[in-house]
């Protein structure tokens, strides 16, 4: 083996947990400074300019703060959640082309291993729930078991519906089947599929679910359950949690603009590069905050419902349709 490729990867590997944490700290403040503006009142001011510094301060707080292990809790496991949540975005996020060369390790099923690693994240959650041995805790793990089988259906339908259009699962290739004008990316595909608007919109929702975000966080929902899963967690135990969060919005919007938005292909045809990934990845990652601070909560049995009368058998007929489609043109 080459002796850069390993030097090549560290310097990736470094790159990502730099870019996570980045993301983890500043999608906080945006987050923040979004919901006062939504609620009309200004939010972080007073540390830095316009509340910039806020996220390092939080950050220092988490850090000054005990690492408490409840004494009627798993031990073991209560400390080995944070860490199981946290590796699956990077992982992820190895495999994701932010630009035709700029990728951590190029394999032709990139796809495949996104949501082998993504679902690790469900059972990090659950671990940490129940490790807890917390009655909101647990409640919450029961929650996000039922919601993440409810939603992985849904979206593992409409990538196969994907699959079937593009005939690959290697990420480079999906991208570069959308090179040129806006109308090549695959959520204008029509000619392969006219429901793909739907799709994407299925897809949207269920990535909304599976990073457990509003309205459709039942497995948090700070009204019932206090913290949910993370009830029992302080310190940068809670903060890992916290940053995991994030990790995945970022890696659940990059896997979507690979997937539907021509991943770093230009909208005109021409200067294509990893500007236009990350301006259509942070477009996609906005409207997660929009969402969150513009819709209530669901009610928990409305959140399965949606899942299993509705997007389930819409996912099944884009699938059907797609293949009809593909067989007669």
């Amino acid at each position: 083996m080459n002796i850069s490729e390993p030097i090549r990867l560290l310097l990736f590997l470094a790159g990502i947990m730099a870019f996570v944490g980045f993301n983890a700290a500043y999608l906080v403040w945006v987050e923040r400074k979004g919901a006062a503006r939504f609620q009309r009142r200004p939010g972080p001011t007073e540390v830095g300019f316009a509340g910039l510094l806020q996220p390092i301060a939080d950050a220092l707080k988490l850090l000054s703060k005990q690492v408490i292990v409840p004494p009627t809790s798993d031990a073991i496991l209560f400390r080995l959640a944070p860490v199981l949540v946290m590796s699956p975005a990077l992982m992820c996020l190895a495999v994701i082309p932010f630009g035709e060369t700029l990728v951590a390790r190029n394999i032709n099923i990139g796809l495949v291993m996104v949501f082998a690693f993504g679902s690790i994240n469900v059972m990090a959650i659950m671990l940490g729930g129940w490790a807890s041995r917390n009655k909101y805790a647990v409640i919450s793990a029961a929650r996000v078991v039922s919601q993440d089988v409810a939603y992985e259906i849904p979206m593992l339908l409409v990538v196969i519906t994907l699959l079937m259009v593009t005939g690959t699962m290697d990420l480079n290739q999906i991208v570069r089947q959308q090179a040129g004008w806006f109308w090549h990316w695959n959520l204008f595909k029509l000619t392969a599929n006219p429901l793909m608007p739907v799709t994407f919109v299925i897809f949207y929702i269920c990535m909304l679910a599976e990073t457990n975000r509003a309205p459709f966080d039942m497995a948090e929902a700070e009204s019932e359950l206090v913290a949910g899963a993370f009830t029992e967690y302080a310190g940068m135990g809670f903060g890992v949690f916290f940053m995991a969060e994030y990790a995945n919005i970022v890696v659940g919007c990059s896997v979507a603009t690979v997937l539907f938005l021509g991943g770093w292909q230009s909208p005109i045809g021409v200067w294509s590069g990893p500007w236009w990934f990350l301006l259509k990845m942070y477009f996609l990652v906005f409207s997660v905050i929009w969402i969150r601070w513009t819709f209530p909560r669901t009610q928990f049995y409305g959140l399965l419902n949606l899942s299993w009368k509705i997007l389930i058998p819409v996912s099944l007929f884009t699938l059907v349709l797609s293949s009809i489609m593909l067989k007669l043109f």
